[in-house]
């Protein structure tokens, strides 16, 4: 009887968690079979055929010249660069949930909490479109320089590659960190009141509370995340660079994501893009799977 029921639940579970399993299996293995395009000379429209075979051709093509070379490391400075800086900042989501967790006034908080999610529904091109109406020449801040004496000549902020990674971060921040800071706030309604209240009782304040209490009850969450956007240290998105692109900056804004979609869609190479976007992948769970170890020998357990 006991089996039986034992039984009845494990098929209900199954049953359960069914439909995410074949949404998974649809949106992210099944198209991993684009991946056979690396191993061919694909010429769109035409079908693959056995004679456009070409085994690691583009592989080895990917660095066999001293400027495929060049550009290459060039690229994955830019990729390393602005994740090392959103790795380096990865605390601002969890300190911004623990301040705006202590504001007392209702309306204050659904207004800061507003201001700072809406941006994360906001397409890159609305926040570009934003950025250009600040930004450009004849731009709100150029206005203004302008006008108190600061400059001479417009500023061409867009136009210009120096401190390109800074800024990236600072829109990729301005979008997300809202958002981000959602789940350490659900963190903090998950710590035991009790431990709050005691230590208020023994005399503790705000500022004590936060730094022995609610801070180390957020690390756990902390580092969890951390070590997931480890495992995706090569994956910046494409969309935010893809917009902010031009001319003057491509060297310094391009990571591997843009790369890709640009080797693809600018000269056709779309062999040698599955190449790099394939190899990436390999990257990837490579990173993880060493982040999982160090996380089983730091933490005692993996997240996988």
């Amino acid at each position: 009887m006991i089996a039986k029921s034992l039984k009845r639940t494990s098929l209900n579970d199954t049953l359960y968690i069914m439909p995410f399993i074949i949404l998974l299996l649809i949106f992210s293995y099944y198209p991993l079979f684009g991946w056979v395009y690396a191993f061919f000379d694909y010429r769109p429209p035409k079908p693959l055929t056995l004679d456009a075979w070409v085994g690691f051709k583009w592989f080895k093509s990917m660095a066999d010249t001293a400027v495929k070379r060049r550009q290459l490391m060039q690229v994955m400075a830019n990729t390393f660069g602005i994740s090392g800086l959103n790795l380096l900042f990865s605390w601002f989501p969890m300190i911004f949930a623990v301040f705006f967790n202590e504001m007392r006034s209702p309306r204050y908080r659904k207004f800061i909490q507003t201001i700072t999610t809406l941006p994360n529904f906001v397409s890159w091109v609305l926040v570009y479109s934003i950025a250009y109406a600040l930004l450009n020449s004849n731009g709100a801040v150029n206005a203004v320089l302008l006008k108190i004496g600061l400059i001479d000549m417009p500023i061409t902020f867009l136009q210009s590659s120096k401190h390109i990674w800074l800024s990236m971060f600072f829109w990729m921040t301005w979008k997300n960190a809202g958002w981000s800071a959602v789940m350490y706030l659900a963190a903090i309604s998950g710590i035991d009141e009790q431990m709050i209240e005691a230590a208020r009782v023994d005399g503790a304040s705000k500022l004590q509370i936060i730094m022995r209490i609610t801070i180390p009850s957020l690390l756990p969450t902390y580092f969890v995340l951390v070590m997931l956007s480890l495992a995706n240290f090569l994956s910046n998105g494409m969309e935010q660079f893809f917009v902010f692109q031009n001319a003057f900056n491509k060297d310094s804004i391009q990571v591997l994501d843009l790369y890709v979609y640009n080797i693809a869609m600018g000269s056709g190479g779309y062999s040698l893009s599955t190449a790099v976007s394939v190899l990436k992948s390999v990257v990837s769970v490579g990173l993880l799977a060493l982040v999982n170890t160090a996380s089983k020998k730091v933490r005692g357990e993996g997240f996988i």
